[in-house]
């Protein structure tokens, strides 16, 4: 399900007919195969199919354009030591006065995203996403760009937080003592004091895909960057129940503080991004409602 109505003001004007014409113009040799829009709830890019066995992805904001060069530089080198598909970039194309940032070309990854499909077998959902992110942190970080999650998260949500909380109790959706409360005692975690990992910054629903009801890869890099481990384990509150939760976990690898750290990261993006867009990304909003549900109702047990 894609949004309807643009998520943020500088957002481009992207349909088939134009990227008919950039891959006409830029990959002749791709010239005339059918263009289809790809629906999806992304808030950076959009996606086109190219014929059966390609995927453009064309930045739609000016800020994700820098994700480009990331991708299809780190992922060739991430890719054999990951025991999920990822992307397989296949080209590359600049900026032009019909378009004016680089967009690629991506080999297609058969599968539904789990948000539009969900994952049957969550056990093994839990396992392999896991390890995914456990592998992930085994490669040499070596001149690797920081993610722009991969800081504090009190960092990332840059004093959004409180008013999320206050507008989202006022209309009847969240506790907001709870949710107060819940914060407060994020505020008082260690931080991260390890040298720093490879991390996706971005494993929700949306960007894992599934077959027969199996997870069976990760997408979407455009978070892709070195930090603290923490944010990876979102999974556990937005895609896992209280049963998969410590599957995902011991198979992951995290110690306890960077656990807690990562609650809090399902915490904080949770009612920040639910209180964004709830209007204009309903798809993005109900996973972050899902995700700050998850992660509340542990707070609150442990209250």
């Amino acid at each position: 399900m894609a949004a309807t109505t643009k998520m943020q003001p500088d957002e481009l004007d992207i349909d088939t007919a134009l990227v008919e014409r950039l891959v006409a113009g830029q990959f002749p040799e791709w010239a005339g195969l059918p263009v289809r829009a790809v629906a999806s709830a992304g808030t950076d890019n959009a996606m086109f199919r190219l014929g059966d066995d390609l995927v453009v992805r064309l930045p739609r904001v000016p800020y994700a354009a820098r994700h480009v060069e990331k991708e299809q530089r780190w992922l060739p080198l991430l890719a054999p030591h990951l025991p999920l598909d990822v992307p397989v970039p296949v080209g590359r194309a600049g900026a032009s006065e019909e378009f004016p940032l680089p967009w690629s070309v991506y080999r297609w990854l058969d599968g539904d995203d789990t948000y539009n499909v969900p994952l049957v077998d969550l056990a093994h959902a839990a396992v392999e996403l896991g390890r995914f992110g456990a592998a992930l942190r085994t490669v040499d970080v070596s001149e690797g760009p920081a993610s722009f999650r991969g800081g504090p998260v009190t960092e990332w949500e840059g004093g959004h937080l409180p008013g999320a909380v206050r507008d989202l109790a006022a209309e009847g959706l969240v506790d907001a003592d709870l949710a107060t409360a819940s914060w407060e005692a994020v505020l008082r975690l260690p931080q991260w004091d390890g040298p720093p990992v490879w991390v996706h910054g971005d494993l929700l629903p949306g960007n894992l895909l599934g077959r027969d009801g199996r997870l069976s890869a990760v997408i979407d890099f455009g978070g892709l960057g070195t930090g603290d481990p923490a944010c990876d384990t979102m999974p556990a509150w937005t895609l896992f129940t209280a049963d998969t939760r410590p599957l995902f976990r011991e198979a992951a690898r995290v110690d306890d503080a960077t656990w807690a750290r990562g609650r809090g990261w399902a915490l904080a993006w949770g009612l920040v991004t639910e209180h964004y867009y709830r209007d204009t990304n309903p798809v993005l909003a109900a996973v972050a409602r899902r995700t700050r549900t998850e992660a509340l109702a542990e707070y609150a047990s442990e209250g």
